[in-house]
């Protein structure tokens, strides 16, 4: 864990116009919302982009590949800052000169980057995109607060895509979240004897949208 300099942080609350109205979707909306960054982003079409943080190297090129591909159409990434497809992702919404819009939403306060080694990224995402969460600045990571995480995800996004999961995974807990909330799930299929790809095929199983390529979320989204 690190902290980030000059945090600047500010804390959005619910019932005032800068809060962003889908996380009212949710039964348990966040009371506020800690941010660093460009607040204007929380009114951007957003894809979730979530998956193993055991990633295989296959995996992260999706995660990039995928990443960059929805930037370029005009949708802004947001995943959860863990290492594996989360990280992957917001590299690739970063693009080569790492100063592309992307969002991450933490597991801990705002001051305290998690895991430690994605401390560039997190200045990079807070420099030309947005970090969020609902856990106040000096908050450590704590087992629970990565679901409440998962849930935020789920709500700000129109989709979720799922590159890798585990048959028990927060990945599967955010795309369930995205079921009960009306957002479209994506997942990426794999081999049958690969373990990161069996929560895949749960969500494809229980009605999720197979991916091939971007083009395949974007003519899902393509009405909203």
């Amino acid at each position: 864990m690190n902290t980030l300099k000059n945090p600047g942080i500010t804390q959005i609350h619910q019932n005032t116009p800068c809060y962003p109205s889908r996380l009212l979707d949710l039964y348990d909306p966040p009371n506020s919302l800690y941010i660093y960054g460009d607040i204007r982003l929380l009114d951007s079409p957003m894809i979730a982009i979530v998956g193993s943080r055991n990633a295989s190297q296959k995996g992260i090129r999706n995660a990039r590949y995928f990443a960059q591909a929805l930037s370029a159409e005009g949708y802004l990434i947001i995943s959860g800052l863990a290492r594996g497809i989360d990280g992957a992702a917001h590299l690739g919404a970063l693009g080569q000169k790492w100063d592309q819009p992307t969002i991450a939403v933490c597991g801990t306060g705002l001051d305290i980057v998690y895991p430690r080694e994605h401390q560039k990224l997190a200045q990079a995402i807070g420099k030309s995109g947005l970090l969020a969460s609902e856990l106040e600045p000096g908050l450590g990571p704590k087992a629970w607060h990565f679901p409440r995480r998962n849930r935020i995800i789920a709500a700000l996004a129109l989709g979720i895509l799922v590159i890798e999961a585990a048959e028990r995974s927060g990945s599967l807990i955010t795309a369930r979240l995205g079921v009960e909330l009306g957002r479209e799930i994506f997942a990426i299929p794999g081999s049958i004897h690969h373990p990161l790809s069996r929560g895949c095929h749960q969500l494809l199983q229980q009605g999720a949208k197979l991916v091939q390529t971007p083009k395949d979320i974007l003519e899902e989204l393509k009405n909203w």
